[in-house]
């Protein structure tokens, strides 16, 4: 790994932006009608500044509360204190506020108020050192497959089209609408993409285990790539062993874990194919590409889980490209202007791929000016 030195912390910043969704992003569980996004914003004494973003999809009013766990919690027990490594601050604050996410029963949203701050502290360590953040973090500044992902079960095909024509190489559908909706959306999307497409499905936690277990050998005339979160997040390794067993395609899952032993356990089981820990939920850079690494040293398939703004999509981008192996960056394929005005300049899409740059860090700047009349007070 590149040396990117110590860190001070002498000021951290949140805000929150949204926009509306149109047409509504559904999924089995819900449907959003805005796209959120808290992005973070750290400074060392001598001006060097980094971005990170903290997940804020759900429940819809969450955005602010995070936004302020970061600046009213996290900022005041950090700023100032210095670090030898940027991998060192997240580890602290979970330590430092392990009893408030007991006293608060809060596990989630502190873990993504602190990703958020330990994406910003590695932006701005790579800023610092003049590297780009896939360099700093050991690897090296390559295309990464990016796939299509969020498509609606309202005439997927359609857009699905559209994303072909834009470059995308994979696509990945939301089922969990009904079985015969779903084998209808499936039939539809490989009818229009053919036989090569990769196509994935998400089915967002919609079925009991013994509904997946009936409805995953139907999908396999489809072909997937894989079935993602067919069932609950928290269902016991012995029960997704199981449903691997019977299922035709590997499973995929990740983005609701949330802690290294879970996903070393996750790994050792041999149920997932696919691991797919999302950046800006839990365990940050540091966290999701230690992940990313022992994933595929176990021969498995690392695919960064993302589906909100610009500055969480380019770190995990950065995270993909330094920890190799054959993944795919998630592309949300639903407008959303925080996507892009989040990240400026917005990488190019070339035969399938996101091409990164040798700017350093993230390598992009939030559009504060284009943003702004979707500021949100906190």
């Amino acid at each position: 790994m590149a040396s990117v030195g110590s860190v001070t912390l002498a000021r951290i910043e949140a805000a929150v932006y949204r926009v509306p969704a149109d047409p509504p992003v559904r999924t089995a569980f819900g449907t959003m009608h805005d796209r959120p996004a808290v992005i973070v914003r750290v400074e060392d004494g001598a001006g060097n500044h980094g971005w990170g973003e903290v997940f804020c999809n759900w429940p819809p009013p969450g955005a602010e509360h995070r936004a302020r766990l970061v600046a009213e919690v996290l900022a005041p027990l950090v700023q100032g204190r210095s670090f030898d490594h940027p991998a060192e601050v997240g580890a602290w604050l979970e330590q430092r506020t392990r009893v408030l996410v007991l006293q608060c029963d809060e596990p989630g949203p502190f873990a993504q108020a602190i990703a958020g701050i330990d994406g910003a502290v590695w932006d701005m360590a790579a800023r610092k050192a003049g590297l780009p953040l896939a360099v700093a973090l050991g690897g090296r500044v390559a295309p990464v497959p990016a796939y299509a992902s969020g498509i609606n079960p309202d005439r997927p095909e359609r857009m699905a089209a559209a994303k072909r024509a834009e470059g995308y190489g994979g696509f990945k559908l939301k089922i969990g609408f009904g079985r015969d909706r779903d084998l209808a959306n499936l039939a539809a999307m490989r009818a229009e993409l053919g036989a090569d497409a990769r196509l994935m499905a998400d089915a967002n936690q919609a079925w009991t285990l013994d509904e997946a277990a009936r409805i995953a050998p139907d999908l396999a005339p489809f072909g997937l790539f894989w079935l993602e979160e067919p069932v609950m997040a928290d269902t016991s390794l012995v029960d997704w062993q199981a449903l691997a067993s019977v299922a035709p395609m590997p499973l995929a899952a990740g983005e609701n874990m949330r802690s290294r032993a879970e996903f070393a356990a996750a790994i050792a089981s041999g149920a997932f194919g696919v691991v797919q820990p999302d950046a800006i939920k839990w365990g940050g850079v540091t966290g999701c590409a230690e992940v990313g690494r022992t994933v595929v040293a176990a021969g498995l398939n690392y695919c960064p889980h993302f589906l909100s703004g610009g500055i969480g999509l380019m770190a995990s981008a950065h995270i993909l490209a330094a920890v190799g192996g054959p993944g795919m960056l998630e592309v949300d394929a639903n407008e959303n202007p925080l996507r892009t005005l989040l990240a400026r300049p917005f990488p190019v899409l070339a035969d399938g791929r996101f091409v990164l740059t040798d700017a350093p860090g993230i390598g992009v700047e939030p559009d504060l000016v284009g943003l702004e009349r979707s500021r949100h007070s906190l």
